[in-house]
């Protein structure tokens, strides 16, 4: 029971988990944008096409999607059990683990580390976690620089935008976009920098490459824990995250409390699911693993801050858990006719596409009054592609089903439950569905002479907004079994049975 005036428990993540506004207006403004609707479709073509290359060559795939499913279903079974068995580990190896409950308490702690050290610079590797809690945002407000070292987030940091893809920041950009962001915020860039990716990559290798060797603090995200040895793991492309992971004195690393494997073998499963997963890679071109610390050899000062933020919340409902067994490939986003024509900014949570569409509302609730996170659910076709693509076997498309039954237990009585309700009363009884129906033919009216209604009044205007309707037919089919041609039509169905 919950005291009056306690918070509930478990309590809701916070930060980066809710728009500002509903996903149906968000997407409305974003499929008006054609440049990223071509930039978003061009990639997630390209992706797609690799991953099934790769997921091809491998006879065992469906066997290794089982065993990293049964996997991740085991550690959030086991969760308490394991997060202890990790902390001890990471203590005894010479690390400092804090706990963190939800974003505000995640980022006092980071702020606070850094400012111990004297420094008020950090280089960051791509993190979610970070994201999600709105780290940037909070050391800036403290005083303290961060540089993103990513060279995707480090576009997206620099055009004062966000993250539209889980695995590829800015997907929504292309070159001549990241040029002009380059010359307008990059310190010390050539003013005749043009747009070839090569070009561009070796601007931001010259900008980024005086931090790694100044910057004295990184702050790094965690794809994978090992519960039994305390070891950290981070997979990435470009060689950015094995400099941070390396090179500064001080590392903190912020983890979701889920990204946790039971033991070191476990790994053999995952970091083949992984690249192919994401990438489209047999293997990631850097997988970087820490235990603690190493004198003189690394970081000599390690902090791992385990990231609650409505994690515990998500555990707890039987159903909606297993989406805590994502690992965050973007698979499922590659896949999506949705999120391919609105991109990732119209989900307004750090975790776009269909897994954020379950995520975001798990994690930080959807139940208050026009809450935007409880549009999301609703934000799919239910295809199923993004359950056929994912690794780990999360039903995206059930979970999504449930958050809708949920939604709508939890719903104030509006324009669907009436309608619902009136379709109820009408289907009880034949007397009122033959009357209904009967009163169904006055929309050949709003039909026309091209029998198609383009347009509904009132609330009912959503309906046609991108689809026409039929209009409805002459008759009922009672109607027309009832008339002369019915019973013709019936006498010569039985005559042509007979027949034959």
């Amino acid at each position: 029971m919950t005291a009056l005036g306690m918070p509930p428990f478990p309590p809701r993540g916070s930060g980066n988990l809710r728009g500002a506004v509903t996903f149906p207006a968000a997407a409305h403004e974003e499929l008006a944008n054609t440049q990223l609707r071509r930039n978003i479709g061009k990639a997630t073509h390209t992706i797609r096409a690799k991953r099934l290359s790769v997921t091809g060559e491998l006879p065992d795939w469906e066997q290794l999607r089982d065993t990293g499913a049964a996997v991740k279903t085991d550690v959030l079974n086991r969760l308490p059990e394991l997060l202890i068995q990790f902390e001890a580990a990471v203590t005894a190896r010479g690390g400092v683990v804090h706990w963190a409950a939800d974003a505000a308490e995640a980022n006092s702690l980071v702020a606070e580390l850094v400012r111990a050290t004297g420094s008020d610079e950090v280089i960051k590797v791509k993190s979610m976690a970070t994201q999600e809690i709105g780290l940037n945002e909070h050391l800036e407000e403290q005083g303290i620089a961060t540089y993103e070292t990513d060279l995707a987030e480090l576009i997206v940091q620099l055009g004062h935008d966000k993250p539209s893809h889980i695995l590829v920041p800015a997907i929504h950009r292309n070159r001549a976009e990241i040029r002009e962001i380059f010359l307008r915020e990059m310190p010390g860039v050539d003013p005749d920098l043009d747009d070839n990716p090569r070009h561009l990559a070796a601007a931001a290798r010259k900008f980024l490459r005086h931090k790694f060797m100044t910057v004295p603090v990184a702050v790094s995200g965690a794809n994978f824990g090992i519960a039994d040895t305390g070891t950290l793991a981070v997979v990435e492309s470009e060689g950015n995250g094995r400099m941070c992971l390396t090179l500064p004195q001080t590392l903190i690393t912020v983890m979701g409390i889920e990204k946790l494997l039971p033991t070191y073998r476990d790994l053999e499963v995952f970091l083949q699911l992984l690249p192919r997963s994401s990438t489209g890679e047999r293997m990631n071109p850097y997988t970087s693993m820490w235990t603690g610390v190493t004198p003189g050899d690394g970081p000599q000062e390690f902090h791992l801050v385990l990231l609650d933020n409505g994690r515990t919340a998500a555990l707890a409902d039987e159903v909606g858990r297993e989406a805590l067994h994502c690992i965050r490939c973007s698979a499922c986003l590659n896949v999506c006719p949705v999120y391919e024509r609105t991109g990732g900014h119209a989900y307004g949570s750090t975790y776009p596409g269909p897994i954020g569409a379950v995520l975001s509302p798990q994690l930080a609730g959807m139940d208050a009054p026009g809450d935007p996170n409880a549009t999301l659910p609703f934000a799919s076709s239910l295809c199923g592609a993004c359950y056929d693509a994912c690794p780990v076997k999360i039903d995206i498309p059930s979970l999504l089903v449930e958050l809708r039954h949920q939604k709508v237990e939890h719903a104030s009585f509006g324009i669907e439950a009436a309608a619902m309700k009136a379709a109820s009363l009408a289907m009880s009884s034949s007397r009122r569905w033959t009357a209904a129906q009967k009163a169904a033919g006055l929309g050949r009216l709003l039909a026309g002479k091209k029998g198609k209604i383009t347009s509904l009044p009132g609330p009912l205007a959503g309906w046609t907004e991108a689809r026409d309707i039929p209009a409805p037919p002459k008759q009922t089919f009672r109607q027309w079994w009832n008339s002369d041609e019915g019973r013709a039509a019936l006498a010569q169905a039985r005559e042509k049975g007979r027949q034959q």
